[in-house]
């Protein structure tokens, strides 16, 4: 057997009905080139990277890497693409929502050309959204607008999750790639030093022939989140910005329940501010381990411990918010700074306290 030319990394989760449909349809598409697929699961319920790893005693060009107590789609690629050695690399999904067809043209053109990167677009001619309902496509168009106009990228699909690249190209992003999310493509080409030769190749999208979409509401905030760490994510670190920006959400959370039992439940002042405070924090500590953590997420007997640390470390945070801006208002400072300075200390404070002790890197 020959050493691969080509490695596909190919992130499931909860995919094994689809596993045999995608090798197939690869060894169709790569007859004349020496090809492996790194399946890279995520500890799926659904044994997934058993089955895989029952395929590979028979295939050698099939592997497993198994993650446990790890998720995310960029950080799956990232650890796939790590594990190989072949000069050329793709990326794909197990859904078969990608064209498998495709891959031959992407390799041909790295081969024979000075591009970096082939990418499967669905924006160009001869590519196509598939059934997307129309609110889905403008959407889509949208965020890749404001994609390129952001990060200063030139891809016409940024989105994109079909790609093949030169192993040199992705080493060169690596130490600035964010990992945040699903859009690995977007995180190389923002992170490269220099500006990547890229080429279109298109493909019609298609629909999912087993098992059930992974894009949930929080792929928005990850998307959201990935164009603000490629924009500022270099002087304020992203996860900050995130646990910020839910704090803030806390505010709203804390006036809405203190107005509640108050004004329309009759309670007294300091119960009324009581359950508010206990309620904002909570709402913090939910959406900050959904969010924010959401690859240190807690769950279980963790959840409740990490609730108790999290009330723990804000109540700290509090009497530092307090006391910061008192000492700044008796030295006759302006009052209004003296409420931002407060509310900053104890956001930070609550934010590397947290991060310690809530949100321990296990």
């Amino acid at each position: 057997m020959h050493a691969a030319e080509l490695s596909i990394i190919v992130p499931t989760f909860n995919e094994r009905n689809n596993i045999t449909g995608v090798i197939a349809a690869v060894s169709e598409a790569l007859l004349d080139v020496s090809w492996e697929i790194v399946f890279v699961d995520d500890n799926s319920p659904d044994g997934t990277a058993s089955f895989v790893r029952e395929i590979a005693r028979t295939d050698p060009r099939v592997r497993c890497l198994h993650r446990v107590g790890r998720r995310g789609l960029s950080s799956a690629c990232v650890e796939g693409i790590m594990s190989t050695a072949s000069p050329i690399i793709a990326v794909m999904d197990a859904d078969r929502q990608h064209d498998e067809r495709a891959l031959g043209k992407m390799f041909e053109i790295l081969r024979t050309t000075e591009a970096d990167v082939a990418v499967g677009s669905r924006y160009v001619e001869g590519g196509g959204l598939g059934d997307w309902h129309r609110s889905r496509v403008l959407m889509s168009r949208v965020a890749t607008r404001l994609t390129n106009l952001i990060t200063g990228t030139k891809l016409s699909d940024p989105m994109s999750g079909f790609f093949m690249m030169r192993r040199d190209v992705f080493l060169t992003s690596l130490p600035r790639l964010s990992s945040i999310g699903f859009k690995i493509l977007l995180d190389i080409s923002a992170s490269s030093d220099r500006v990547l030769k890229i080429v279109d190749v298109p493909y019609e999208f298609r629909s999912r022939q087993h098992g059930e979409s992974k894009l949930d509401s929080l792929v928005l905030w990850e998307f959201f989140l990935l164009l603000v760490d490629k924009s500022i994510g270099q002087y304020i670190p992203t996860r900050f910005i995130s646990f910020a920006l839910i704090g803030g959400s806390g505010v709203l959370v804390h006036m809405f329940v203190l107005t509640l039992l108050f004004k329309f439940l009759n309670a007294d002042f300091i119960t009324a501010q009581i359950g508010a405070t206990f309620t904002a924090i909570t709402s913090n500590f939910l959406l900050n381990n959904a969010l924010t953590y959401r690859d240190r997420r807690l769950q279980g007997l963790r959840l409740l411990f990490g609730w108790i640390t999290f009330n723990l470390v804000c109540s700290v945070g509090a009497i530092a918010n307090v006391g910061v801006a008192n000492w700044m208002f008796v030295n006759d400072s302006m009052w209004l700074l003296d409420g931002l300075a407060g509310i900053a200390v104890g956001v930070v404070w609550n934010y590397a306290m947290s991060s310690i002790f809530t949100w321990k890197k296990q």
